[in-house]
C-alpha cells in the first residue's frame, strides 16, 4: 500500500530524511518512532503530498508521490491527523466535519452517516452543535481524528494523535485506532509513546534521519541482548537440570528453586523450556521474562547514531 525507495528530503544543507526505504502492507498499523527532529513529520508530509521530496521514490496505492495527477488521487485516498488540529473554531463540531466532507465531494447522505458514526465512536455526538473553539484539547484532537476519516480513506496518517492528552482521551483515541485496524485500513502512526506503539502497531520503524531498524515489537525487543527467562519451581533437581542442559539455550544460573536462563527469543524458547521441565517431572510456579524491552532497543539504536 505504501512504498518508499531511498526517500530523501533536504532543507538547504540539512538532510531531514536520509534514504528511507520501507514497504507497508494494506491493513497494517505501522509505527514510526524517533526523537524530536528525527524526520518523522517530514516523512509523513512528503507521503501526504504536502511538501516535495528531494530525491528517491514513494507511492501510495500504486500512485506516485510527486506526480501531479497522482498527487490529487493520493489526497483522496488518504486521511491525515496533523500535530496541529487546525479546526475552524467558530464552526460547530458537526459543521467542521460537514465542511471537510464537502471538500472531498462526499454526498450529503455520506456526510450525515459518517459524521454521526465517528462523533458517536469518539464520544462527541452530544457536542455536535457546540463551537469547536470551546472544546478542550482532547476534544479537539478527537474531532481532528473524525475529520480525517470523513471521506472513508483507505490510508490514515496520524502525527502524535495522543500527544498531551489526558489518560482517558488518549485511551479513547487508541481504542478508536484499534477499531479502525479491524476495518483493514492502513494506518501510519508517528508517536513518541513506546507503550502505545507496542500495543497497537503490527510493525515499528525507528527513525533518526535514517531508518535505523524495522520489525515487529517482539523482533525489535529481541534485537537487544540481555533478555532472560526466570522460572520459579517447586523444587529444582538433577533431572530437570539435565533436561535443560540438552537444549540449545544460553547461560543458566540456579538460585534455590529459581532458574534464570539467557534467551534470544523468549516467545519461542520458553515453550521448549517449559516442555523440558514438565517432561522431567518439574512443577512450575511461574515463568517471567526480564531484561531488554522496546525502550532498550529504541535507546540503543538512537544512541548508536549519535
Amino acid at each position: 500500500m505504501i512504498e518508499t525507495e531511498n526517500l530523501t528530503r533536504k532543507f538547504g544543507d540539512l538532510t531531514a530524511v536520509d534514504g528511507v526505504t520501507l514497504r507497508i502492507e494494506e491493513g497494517e498499523v505501522f509505527g514510526f518512532l524517533g526523537p524530536n527532529g528525527a524526520g518523522k513529520t517530514t516523512t509523513v508530509r512528503m507521503l501526504c503530498c504536502l511538501i516535495s521530496k528531494t530525491s528517491g521514490t514513494a507511492s501510495i496505492g500504486g500512485y506516485e508521490v510527486g506526480n501531479g495527477p497522482d498527487s490529487l488521487k493520493i489526497r483522496k485516498l488518504i486521511g491525515f491527523v496533523p500535530d496541529s488540529v487546525g479546526l475552524y473554531d467558530e464552526l460547530s463540531a458537526y459543521d467542521n466535519l460537514d465542511f471537510y466532507g464537502k471538500l472531498y465531494d462526499c454526498t450529503e447522505a455520506q456526510r450525515k452517516e459518517n459524521i454521526e458514526r465517528f462523533l458517536k465512536l469518539l464520544g462527541l455526538w452530544e457536542k455536535k452543535d457546540v463551537a469547536a473553539g470551546t472544546f478542550s484539547k482532547g476534544m479537539k484532537q478527537k474531532l481532528a481524528v473524525a475529520r480525517s476519516l470523513i471521506h472513508d480513506p483507505k490510508v490514515l496518517f496520524m502525527d502524535e494523535p495522543t500527544a498531551n492528552l489526558d489518560p482517558e482521551s488518549a485511551k479513547t483515541v487508541r481504542d478508536f485506532i484499534l477499531d479502525l485496524k479491524k476495518e483493514k485500513r492502513t494506518i501510519f502512526l508517528n508517536t513518541h509513546n513506546l507503550d502505545e506503539a507496542q500495543r497497537i502497531c503490527d510493525r515499528i520503524g525507528i527513525l533518526n534521519t535514517k531508518l535505523m531498524a524495522i520489525g515487529t515489537p517482539a523482533e525489535l525487543e529481541g534485537s537487544t541482548r540481555g533478555r532472560k527467562t526466570v522460572v520459579q519451581l517447586e523444587q529444582v533437581n538433577d533431572a530437570i537440570l539435565a533436561a535443560l542442559k540438552k537444549l540449545p539455550l544460553g547461560n543458566m544460573t540456579v538460585d534455590g528453586n529459581k532458574l534464570t536462563i539467557d534467551v534470544t527469543n523468549p516467545e519461542k524458547e520458553n515453550a521448549t523450556i517449559v516442555d523440558a521441565i514438565t517432561r522431567a517431572g518439574g512443577r512450575i510456579q511461574s515463568v517471567t521474562v526480564v531484561g531488554s524491552s522496546l525502550e532498550d532497543a529504541y535507546l540503543k539504536l538512537v544512541r548508536e547514531e549519535k
